[in-house]
């Protein structure tokens, strides 16, 4: 890890950070000057910068405006007088991570840097894993099956029924069927039916000769024949008309077609992966499918999951979201607070994917700041899960498992109130699945200790702060909870 640069002419300043960064394990390295710093910046880069705001020559704006614009990744933190509040200012629009008002309290100003440090060694992970960012992200279980099955269909033509809520992904996995398949290096062509009016869908796939209609003015390949030798996707194929699955089904049996006004067969050689959102089983009992054709189609069914069901995907697909938008606008990426993190993996967000895609290109033009807290999202959003947690049922929000507003507020990073009503374990399992895809070490240790922290707070608020007490609510012994206490850093805590 790279050190912690320090850039202050007061020397004090630099001796204090120095010294209680060293309690920390953090290596640092200090400059007098904004300058000095600039030049040390062609040789190597900081974890973290720190520095003060007013200096002789250059400014601190200055070096973060130089920094920015060479390391846009690196976290600055900005020092600054009460006085300098309009310059703070100025610093949050240049991209500073945070700043700290003189005179600071030493302690908060470690916590901080350690927020700044983590933020930067999540932003290194997120790049490199933006480097290598494979066609379809996802470390769910049920991701996992997916690619298992685009794994195993990497060497067949068959023909693949892809099905899922809109906006789950489903041309991407198209797209990934025919990247490992046999017919990569020719065309993939995809076409949404659903889109394409029924006057206009049948020359679409099939081509039409010059006259077979008013505005033929010449020969057009369609779809089929564009796709020649590789892939044709066919998305929201419940929604085609009945008689144009008579004759793709025709395609699908024997491999020939007409163009639209055409006498001549035409032999097509290509693979046919659909999909849908829709019951397929349903429309054809009510006769808007034919059955023939569901079967010609449902070879090999690939079911794609909601992002209900793999919401320890959302973290890493927000920060390529927010990577690629921040790309295509010229921008430093935005970041997700826990909380927003958080709040966001327990949205329904109905549009799956696609939704989170598009919240996150909202993010990226509309919040304010370069870190974004709940309030900072869109207000429906926020309004309508608020709206959500106050029709909770009161028998419900007095459960067990929802009346810990203090673990919530630890695990998850919510503060009490904010956590009372929502389901902790939820939490945790995001929570966990964020530090998992984080690669943190002592994942266990960590979680384990907020809880255990949690828990015995909120047994000395209950006790007011006796401890023995506590202990026989929580069902341990008085050495262990004072054990407990002095390890974990607990205060409040009475001796009775």
């Amino acid at each position: 890890m790279k050190p912690i640069w320090i850039v202050d002419d007061d020397e004090s300043i630099r001796w204090v950070l120095e010294k209680a960064l060293a309690r920390e394990n953090l290596a640092t390295q200090s400059f007098s000057s904004a300058r000095d710093a600039m030049l040390a910046l062609q040789t190597g880069t900081p974890q973290v910068l720190v520095s003060d705001i007013r200096m002789p020559g250059a400014s601190g704006l200055e070096l973060l405006q130089t920094i920015k614009a060479k390391h846009p990744g690196i976290p600055v933190i900005i020092i600054t007088a009460f006085s300098d509040l309009d310059s703070a200012v100025s610093a949050f629009q240049g991209g500073a991570f945070e700043y700290l008002a003189k005179p600071f309290d030493v302690d908060k100003a470690v916590e901080l840097i350690r927020r700044a440090l983590e933020e930067s060694l999540r932003e290194a992970d997120v790049e490199q894993a933006s480097a290598n960012a494979p066609e379809i992200l996802g470390q769910a279980p049920a991701m996992q099956d997916v690619f298992r099955a685009i794994g195993r269909l990497s060497q067949s033509n068959v023909t693949v029924l892809i099905t899922g809520e809109s906006g789950s992904g489903k041309e991407l996995v198209a797209r990934a069927l025919h990247k490992h398949s046999p017919r990569a290096s020719q065309p993939f062509v995809a076409l949404n039916t659903a889109a394409i009016p029924k006057d206009l869908l049948e020359s679409e796939l099939f081509g039409h000769e010059r006259g077979a209609f008013t505005g033929a003015q010449a020969m057009r390949r369609g779809r089929f024949e564009q796709a020649e030798g590789g892939t044709l996707f066919l998305d929201e194929i419940g929604d085609m008309p009945l008689d144009l699955q008579t004759r793709l089904l025709r395609v699908l049996s024997d491999g020939h077609f007409y163009r639209v006004g055409g006498h001549q067969s035409l032999k097509a050689n290509v693979r046919v992966i659909a999909a849908t959102h829709q019951n397929l089983e349903y429309r054809v009992r009510e006769g808007l499918f034919r059955e023939d054709l569901y079967h010609r189609l449902n070879v090999i069914r690939l079911r794609l999951p909601s992002l209900r069901e793999r919401r320890e995907d959302v973290p890493i697909l927000a920060r390529h979201f927010l990577t690629q938008s921040a790309r295509q606008l010229g921008v430093e990426a935005k970041r997700l607070s826990p909380q927003a993190m958080v709040f966001l993996s327990q949205l329904e967000l109905p549009g799956n994917v696609r939704q989170l895609e598009n919240l996150c290109n909202w993010i990226t033009v509309m919040a304010p700041g370069q870190t974004v807290e709940v309030k900072d999202l869109p207000q429906d959003l926020v309004e309508e899960r608020s709206n959500t947690f106050q029709a909770v049922p009161t028998q419900m929000a007095a459960a067990p498992v929802m009346h810990a507003p203090e673990v919530a507020g630890s695990v998850a990073g919510f503060d009490g109130d904010a956590g009372a009503e929502r389901n902790w374990i939820s939490l945790l399992e995001v929570e966990a699945a964020q530090m998992l895809s984080e690669e943190r070490p002592e994942v266990m240790d960590i979680l384990g200790r907020q809880f255990e922290a949690a828990l015995i707070k909120i047994a000395l608020k209950h006790t007011h702060g006796r401890k023995n007490d506590a202990a026989v609510r929580l069902g341990i012994g008085r050495n262990t909870i004072t054990r407990k206490i002095q390890e974990l850093g607990i205060g409040g805590a009475e001796d009775d």
